[in-house]
């Protein structure tokens, strides 16, 4: 199974000049967040495949007007069946580092750590993931060394009991750190910083 992953700033090759050959079988897009509403209902449009996405710090917009046609998995279990693939359970947490009451998608550590207690009831319930989405990555794994860009800590012990296959994230950006790696594992659990974009046969 091929994965679109998308995140943080529009590509050209998808967007200006999309050509469907560019995501020829492709069966599941995946959003990490800060992406505008019209570039995913561009991608879920063109493509006809289910996307998946959760909102990054700077979708506020997306609280009065979500991208249409589109899944959001911020904070619960979402399945989606591609049409070439088997069900996939995806969760996910949106947001990142910050305290800011006047912005929607900005969590203290004690705040995400609330939330992603929340997902493992509902992970439990659904009998397990096979993906987790999120926006910011986990502390220590291609996060940023500014309070903004730190990740969650709460990350690491949620994967640990979720154990989710696929880590997909976002929010650093490559010229943050160029040398920085773009992929990191744990355990059976693999991230991925879906920057710009990226196709994953999976």
């Amino acid at each position: 199974m091929k994965l679109l992953l998308v995140s943080d700033m529009p590509s050209e090759y998808l967007w200006s000049h999309y050509r469907p050959e560019l995501v020829e079988g492709v069966s599941l897009i995946l959003s990490a967040g800060d992406l505008k509403r019209e570039y995913l209902d561009f991608l879920v449009t063109m493509t006809a495949k289910p996307l998946v996405y959760v909102p990054g710090n700077h979708d506020r917009a997306f609280v009065k007007e979500p991208p249409g046609g589109c899944l959001c998995a911020d904070g619960c279990v979402v399945t989606v069946t591609p049409p070439d693939g088997p069900a996939l359970r995806i969760a996910g947490l949106g947001g990142c580092q910050g305290g800011n009451p006047a912005e929607p998608y900005q969590y203290t550590e004690r705040a995400m750590a609330r939330r992603a207690g929340k997902l493992l009831c509902r992970i439990r319930r659904a009998g397990g993931i096979d993906i987790f989405l999120t926006h910011a990555p986990a502390l220590g794994l291609g996060d940023g060394e500014d309070a903004f860009h730190t990740g969650f800590a709460c990350f690491h012990p949620f994967i640990a009991r979720a154990r989710p296959r696929l880590h997909v994230y976002g929010h650093q950006h490559k010229s943050y750190k160029p040398m920085q790696s773009m992929e990191f594992r744990t355990g059976d659990t693999r991230h991925l910083n879906a920057f710009g974009y990226r196709i994953l046969d999976w």
